[in-house]
């Protein structure tokens, strides 16, 4: 799977401008089994429209939609088997939905961190020769590059060295290196520490501030996300829910557990689902209620 690609747009339709939403705001998901009535977002990097996937006669992505634009963070949770790895698939143009269509911003960059890098200890590779195989770049780039995302002092370690930490900012100098316009993350902070994530969350907002790029972003925790993201989509299978982070500065707890900075740099999603997920998987109206809403 390449680190990052050029993609073509798949399809184009005479929508016109298209619909537009303001960030964090609720809007129109994708109903498992009926068509979106949206228009393409003509302002979004990536739009997709009632995508559909299935595997083997089970369902893996039901009804979906999801704009994802210049400068904003999109974060994606769900529980394991939920679709995420393979929505980023079907986005990406990696994968090919069974329905639904997709318009790309042309000649769009994309910049991927996997969620899985086996590192091979028997084979010798450097920090500079690893982020230089995702593009021909001097070595002031990668310099460059690997001062920014806070790595510049392993500049030739071997890959096979680097803490989790280490190796996650050397994945993302690789994403970075030709200054793409929407960077996708998926599941970055894997193996590392809550220091570690909290450090690397508050680093991807910097880069995004700096470098005006879109940043979609998944993750497993359905609770703890960053607090930075401008909207949270809540999957499994189809799109339960969405809304906006709270920040977890407002909560004394984390703050006592992992200091006022670092609390900034997380947030807790709450979300209410008006359905249940049955052992299969398949959603279906949730009889009870309570606070925190049924488990999806």
């Amino acid at each position: 799977m390449p680190d990052e690609v050029s993609l073509p747009v798949l399809s184009r339709h005479g929508h016109g401008r298209g619909h537009e939403h303001a960030h964090g705001a609720e809007y129109h998901h994708g109903v498992p089994g009926l068509s979106s009535p949206l228009a393409h977002d003509a302002d979004a990097l990536i739009s997709a429209r009632a995508l559909e996937l299935a595997r083997g006669g089970r369902s893996i992505l039901q009804g979906i939609d999801i704009d994802i634009r210049a400068g904003e963070i999109v974060t994606v949770i769900g529980p394991n088997g939920a679709g995420k790895t393979t929505l980023v698939r079907v986005l990406l143009g990696l994968e090919a939905p069974d329905a639904g269509t997709i318009v790309r911003k042309e000649g769009l960059a994309v910049g991927y961190a996997p969620q899985r890098f086996e590192v091979d200890r028997a084979i010798p590779l450097t920090v500079v020769r690893f982020v230089s195989m995702g593009r021909r770049a001097s070595a002031e780039e990668i310099a460059r590059i690997l001062g920014h995302v806070g790595a510049g002092a392993l500049a030739e370690r071997q890959l096979s060295e680097l803490s989790g930490g280490e190796l996650q900012r050397v994945i993302l100098a690789r994403a970075l290196i030709r200054e793409p316009a929407l960077l996708v993350l998926d599941e970055p902070v894997r193996g590392v520490d809550y220091a570690g994530e909290a450090e690397l969350y508050t680093l991807i907002s910097r880069l995004r501030s700096e470098n005006g790029f879109g940043v979609l972003l998944v993750s497993h925790d359905l609770h703890v996300v960053m607090a930075q993201s401008d909207r949270v989509i809540c999957l499994n299978r189809h799109v339960c829910c969405s809304g906006v982070p709270e920040s977890v500065a407002q909560h004394p707890e984390y703050e006592r557990l992992f200091g006022p900075q670092a609390a900034r740099a997380f947030g807790l999603y709450h979300h209410q689902h008006d359905h249940r997920h049955d052992l299969a998987g398949e959603p279906h109206p949730s009889r009870v209620r309570d606070e925190t809403g049924p488990r999806s």
